[in-house]
């Protein structure tokens, strides 16, 4: 049931009745207020997707920059890692050498102790396996290389 004043205006024309529809203030007020409300609703939405926009390339920058520092970081344990690697083979090789040249003098202080202790001299020798680990290598070297060699009645030292 609509009011008379709210409803259809109609215009008397010779072609046919045309009915314009009068709307109530109220209403129209309420459809400009939806409007401007829906309008605002439409700006909102699009700040947030152009913010969210924004975030994405901030965020793939962002990730852009971590994936470098990863893969200069991955780099550079791959180089310390193979350097380490030769490293370790030097200090493999290096190991065998040292053996070597222990075994090697060794042997040159046994024969040269035997030939002493032949000739009646008794010595004492300095290396490793006679108590004295701790000395510094080229000491246990040199005393090894070199046996503090006595005459059993004479005072005298040889070197």
């Amino acid at each position: 049931m609509a009011s008379p004043s709210s409803n259809i205006c109609s215009s008397g024309s010779s072609e046919g009745d045309l009915t314009v529809n009068v709307v109530d203030p109220k209403k129209r007020k309420r459809m400009e207020s939806n409007r401007e409300s829906a309008r605002r609703s439409r700006i909102r939405k699009q700040k947030h997707l152009h913010d969210l926009n924004s975030q994405v390339a901030l965020f793939k920058k962002e990730n852009s920059n971590i994936l470098k520092v990863i893969n200069m970081s991955t780099q550079h344990f791959l180089n310390v890692e193979a350097e380490n690697s030769i490293l370790r083979a030097q200090m493999m090789e290096l190991s065998h050498r040292l053996e070597s040249l222990n075994e090697i003098l060794n042997s040159i202080s046994c024969t040269a102790a035997g030939a002493l202790v032949s000739e009646g001299f008794h010595t004492v020798t300095f290396g490793p396996g006679h108590g004295l680990t701790n000395m510094a290598p080229i000491a246990l070297a040199y005393t090894s290389c070199h046996p503090i060699a006595a005459a059993p009645d004479e005072a005298m030292f040889q070197y």
